[in-house]
């Protein structure tokens, strides 16, 4: 069939002319009701009214069943009542009793929260105000998933129902995808919204993490967050611990660097990380120590952390390129690994605390140390140690030391290295593998 023919089989004007031509449209002339068929199947190929769609029925069904009122009562994407589309299928004589559905439907009080049971009080009032006409119910099923009711008015009570009518299961079954298909559409909107929405926020938490890393005088730094999905509960950030003096004497100022993890990851995880950024960077600039940091951020954050039902481990340290002397604190965060150039060995940086937002009177210890040339600290959050491969086997803490000790043995930047531990662990997890979770590391070298 031509598209052409096909745009005038779709036109609802040709179908009333055609249906005019015949008051009534007898179901055995196959070729007739195949023309139908037609331009319905076209409409739903290129669906795009679903009010036009429930007219169009409507006068199908009006012209075939002409003896009987046929109300539709969609539902909406929601599983709500659709009342702006209700549709009523009467011939001309039938226009008293359509004016009375219609006044009884409106009078007739669906709950806000419609559930499908009710509709078998309205059919049972609907019989006991309409006892003249023998009325029955068919719900429109997709997918298992009701999408609305067909009530079926016949005149003659004694006549043969019309729900077993091939050509009325074929309508049905097309008003049924129909409603399925706006259905998909709006929910196809709502994600894409949803995922716009999304990409913003992953947008704008990108701009809060550090775009560059700061010039601190003696130190190579380097700094990469690679999340698990748009948004991620990981954090790190250097922040100069005196804001009004000049860029080149902030070089040999002291700088906190801090690296974080909101349990969990996605939008959740994203926006407790941006609160919880706001809240240290106003922290750090009273100048206290690292434990005294970590405290006072727990008690600012825990109300909020506790009504998320959510907590944070967080590794603040402070660094003074004069002395060259690192302190820091520990909110239950993985311990950085730190590379001792003179013994040619890793330790950990630890200190006794508790995860922020968990206990409102948790205390946190301070510990210090004085770094060397060629000295290394490798921050990280556990989405490092914690991925996987297809094997289930995870990278690890053992894996990530091993790795570390042999690249510190070579003349590499901190941007080199932090190149070839993503590329190991990119290696490990296989090919078209994503990280289970947020993976972040901050590599802070002494030249």
């Amino acid at each position: 069939m031509k598209n052409n023919q096909k745009e005038k089989l779709f036109s609802n004007k040709y179908i009333q002319n055609f249906l005019k031509n015949e008051s009534t449209l007898s179901l055995k002339n196959k070729y007739k009701f195949a023309e139908i068929a037609s331009s319905l199947a076209y409409y739903l190929k290129s669906f795009s009214n679903i009010d036009k769609l429930l007219d169009y029925i409507c006068l199908i069904f009006k012209h075939i069943f002409d003896e009987n009122i046929i109300l539709i009562i969609p539902l909406n994407y929601e599983g709500a009542i659709w009342n702006e589309n209700i549709k009523i299928s009467a011939n001309n004589e039938c226009l008293t009793i359509q004016e009375e559905i219609n006044s009884f439907f409106s009078k007739f009080h669906f709950s806000k929260n419609f559930k499908i049971k009710e509709i078998l009080n309205f059919e049972k009032d609907l019989k006991k105000n309409f006892k003249e006409y023998k009325i029955e119910t068919k719900k429109i099923l997709s997918r298992g998933k009701c999408r609305g009711f067909i009530f079926i008015f016949s005149k003659d009570i004694s006549s043969q129902s019309i729900t077993e009518d091939s050509n009325f299961n074929f309508i049905e079954n097309c008003l049924a995808v129909g409603l399925e298909n706006f259905n998909l559409i709006k929910t196809k909107k709502k994600h894409e919204n949803v995922d716009r929405e999304i990409s913003t926020g992953a947008e704008i938490q990108s701009q809060l993490l550090p775009d560059y890393c700061p010039i601190i005088y003696g130190i190579d730094l380097a700094a990469h967050c690679r999340p698990a999905l748009q948004l991620g509960g990981d954090y790190y950030d250097f922040m100069c611990l005196k804001t009004n003096i000049s860029e080149k004497r902030k070089e040999k100022a002291r700088w906190a660097l801090v690296i974080g993890d909101v349990m969990g990851k996605g939008i959740p995880a994203g926006l407790l990380m941006t609160m919880l950024r706001g809240m240290l960077r106003a922290e750090v600039l009273t100048g206290l120590p690292p434990d005294r940091i970590l405290h006072d951020l727990n008690q600012l954050a825990i109300n909020d952390l506790d009504q998320s039902h959510r907590f944070v481990t967080l590794f603040y340290s402070d660094y003074d390129p004069r002395s060259r002397k690192l302190r820091f604190a520990n909110a239950a965060h993985n311990p950085p690994l730190l590379w001792k150039s003179l013994d040619q060995k890793i330790i950990k940086l630890d200190a006794e605390g508790f995860v922020l937002g968990l206990q409102k009177d948790a205390e946190y210890h301070c510990g210090e140390i004085k770094l060397n040339e060629n000295d290394l600290v490798l921050y990280y959050t556990d989405g490092v140690i914690d991925t996987s491969n297809s094997l289930g086997e995870r990278f690890d803490e053992e894996r990530l030391i091993k790795t570390l000790t042999k690249l510190c043995k070579q003349s590499y930047t901190s941007q080199e290295i932090l190149n070839k531990i993503f590329k190991k662990l990119d290696d490990f997890t296989g090919q078209n593998r994503h990280l289970d979770d947020d993976a972040s590391m901050v590599i802070f070298q002494l030249k």
